[in-house]
């Protein structure tokens, strides 16, 4: 399998398998849980167990931040209310919000 093409996605978030984290990638201190988006309306949130994963941030030279999941070996689940969840394999991982375009 070929990782660098696993792609997941759970409404307007994006996971994208990647070989590895960018050297200068900074843990992220997630109290109860790592939120990758919260609902345009109803407050709800695609989350994982902090049990389950590392977040990670890392900055471009030009000020575009990226961020990144580490998912341990047990694996993680993406949750979220209106969604089945997502398993995700253990390894390393890039999230994309996705935006609609309008011209």
């Amino acid at each position: 399998m070929n990782i660098k093409n696993t792609f997941y996605r759970q409404g307007d978030v994006g996971i994208s398998r990647v070989g590895k984290l960018p050297a200068g990638a900074v843990p992220v201190d997630n109290k109860d849980r790592i939120v990758l988006a919260y609902g345009e309306v109803t407050g709800h949130a695609h989350a994982l167990a902090i049990e389950e994963a590392q977040e990670f941030t890392f900055a471009e030279a030009g000020g575009i931040v990226h961020r990144f999941l580490e998912v341990f070996d047990k694996g993680a689940n993406v949750r979220h209310e209106e969604h089945a969840p997502i398993p995700l394999p253990p390894g390393f991982y890039e999230i994309v919000q996705q935006r609609e375009y309008a011209p």
